[in-house]
């Protein structure tokens, strides 16, 4: 069984809290589905080393212009300090492209605003950090804007910068990672920290070892 590759885009001031819960569980089999078929790869401006918000060095696995959706399962995008500038524009770009191509993206933060100036939000439901801050983007979806902390519409994830657990709900849900009481424990575990979130885990992960 050929694996399908979640890509990552990596970033100067990347925040690092925005991602992690999605890529560890994406990269990690323990409850998935079909254990082994998700890996996680990262994409730079370039593929040279960038530093994220937390300080640390991360050396992408390859450049954006060589990303093709056609052998991609999902586009993360973290927020960053720099998507309120051009420097990022790429990624917007190239978000447009997946969608285009029937390969989801799912935005986070400041994510979003690229979102919003690649026309992505102009007609899907969606959120960000709020409303106000994606109407510096210019965009004409501002009438779509939910007021929740993660929204899916078709090929489209966004989140704000406070949701990541949510964020990677949405992620997993869309990718069909987990059973529909598996991720419920999931998310009742990590967003909740709920313990009964653990006994389904735990109970599933049993089940299904070889």
């Amino acid at each position: 069984m050929s694996k399908k590759t979640v890509h990552v885009a990596v970033y100067d001031t990347l925040a690092d809290w925005e991602v992690g819960a999605a890529t560890a569980h994406i990269a990690n089999g323990n409850w998935h589905r079909e254990p082994g078929t998700f890996e996680v790869a990262t994409v730079g401006l370039t593929t040279e080393p960038i530093t994220t918000m937390g300080r640390l060095r991360v050396t992408p696995d390859l450049a954006v212009t060589d990303l093709d959706p056609a052998g991609s399962a999902m586009l993360i995008l973290p927020g960053a300090d720099l998507w309120m500038g051009a420097d990022l524009i790429a990624f917007a770009h190239k978000a447009k492209e997946f969608v285009d191509a029937g390969v989801p993206v799912a935005a986070i933060c400041g994510a979003t605003f690229g979102l919003a100036t690649a026309g992505l939000l102009d007609d899907r439901a969606h959120t960000s950090n709020a409303a106000e801050f994606l109407g510096y983007s210019g965009y004409s979806g501002a009438r779509h804007y939910v007021e929740a902390p993660a929204v899916t519409d078709g090929d489209v994830i966004t989140a704000d910068g406070m949701s990541p657990f949510e964020f990677a709900r949405e992620i997993f849900a869309r990718l069909d990672l987990y059973e529909p009481r598996v991720l419920e424990a999931w998310y009742q575990l990590y967003a909740h920290k709920d313990p009964a979130g653990y006994a389904t885990l735990a109970e599933y992960e049993g089940s299904h070892a070889a």
